[in-house]
């Protein structure tokens, strides 16, 4: 393995809209959704050790989720967790954890991946993550795995790049924000379009020089703790610092503004997981598309419906169709799949009660 190569695991998002499997305390990434044994941090971190030498993964989390990642995850030494004190989106994150990294190994290249998403080809995701970590070692280059749009859809972000650009790894045009339908429709005629996974890669060199133009501030900031990086002041300084940042993705950030970005249309099947529809696309279904996760059903009469429980507990359903039913040890959620977005409004609602 190339001791050059890292990865930054982002594991701190609630997945609201997984409620009430999910929650502030819990939240998806530590749950085992597909049923397979593993949850998707376990997944997400054994996928990227088969490219990456696991000490090399550095997992970014609220500090309130450091016990549950210790316990997921054995093999993970405390200093490889880096602990958020506030919720401060996606870039100051970034920023931390590649300046840290930076300072360890000055030619490392890094992933930036999401610790929830689902990918079946693990070894056409690791011979693109392989490719785009050759180009980033030789390129001053901002990467992203683009990911084939399969249908028009309005619920991600959209990466153009330029159609007559033949090489492999294209160079990005910009990036668009969740569009209309119509809109996603015209996309796909297009050709030229891919979905934003949120998979990043880049050489430290690359995203912290990035970080100096266009977050000069962001960037000051975190580096006045350079010398405190990877000793035992480092704690102290980031209580002390981090909620100073920008609540700003590295979208927003760095990546609209850089002109040195690429994008590899992925080889791999991607799932993002974000909502109880998309996790019913990837379970087994039964001939009349039912997904049913650990529990024992009886069904009439339903169909299209995604049905998961905790315990012994039969469920019996008649004349549903198009629907969530989750029973948990405090709430069971009987929701219409077509209204699976206001999810995380009704969690709010019942958590404030």
């Amino acid at each position: 393995m190339n001791k050059n190569y890292y990865a930054i695991l982002m594991a701190g998002g609630v997945g609201s809209r997984f409620w009430p499997v999910s929650t502030v305390d819990f939240p998806k990434q530590f749950h085992d959704m597909l049923g397979t044994g593993d949850t998707l941090i376990q997944k997400t971190f054994s996928r990227l050790a088969k490219l990456i030498p696991a000490e090399n993964i550095f997992i970014l989390t609220n500090e309130k989720y450091n016990n549950i990642v210790l316990e997921q995850l054995p093999m993970v030494k405390q200093e490889q967790v880096l602990l958020e004190p506030a919720m401060r989106n996606t870039a100051p994150c970034i920023l931390y954890a590649s300046l840290k990294i930076q300072k360890q190994n000055p030619n490392a290249v890094m992933v930036v991946a999401p610790s929830d998403h689902w990918i079946e080809d693990e070894v056409a995701f690791t011979d693109n993550l392989k490719q785009c970590f050759d180009f980033c070692s030789s390129e001053n280059a901002l990467m992203t795995l683009g990911i084939q749009p399969s249908f028009p859809n309005t619920g991600f972000g959209y990466i153009e790049f330029d159609k007559s650009d033949s090489n492999p790894i294209k160079k990005v045009n910009q990036f668009r924000e969740k569009p209309d339908y119509e809109t996603a429709k015209s996309f796909l005629v297009s050709g030229n379009f891919l979905w934003n996974g949120g998979i990043f890669i880049w050489s430290a060199k690359a995203i912290i020089d990035a970080f100096s133009e266009f977050q000069p501030q962001m960037n000051q900031l975190f580096l006045s703790g350079l010398e405190k990086y990877n000793t035992n002041s480092e704690k102290e300084f980031i209580l002390e610092n981090y909620a100073k940042a920008e609540n700003i993705s590295i979208d927003y950030a760095v990546l609209e503004k850089a002109k040195n970005v690429y994008v590899l249309p992925a080889t791999f099947d991607w799932n993002d997981l974000g909502t109880w529809g998309s996790l019913h696309e990837k379970l087994h279904k039964d001939e009349n598309n039912n997904a049913v996760v650990n529990t024992t059903v009886v069904l009439e009469n339903a169909s299209n419906n995604i049905i998961r429980s905790k315990g012994k507990k039969v469920i019996v359903i008649d004349g549903l169709k198009d629907y969530i039913i989750v029973d948990n040890e405090d709430v069971l959620l009987i929701y219409p799949k077509s209204k699976e977005q206001d999810i995380k409004i009704i969690a709010s609602k019942v958590v404030k009660n």
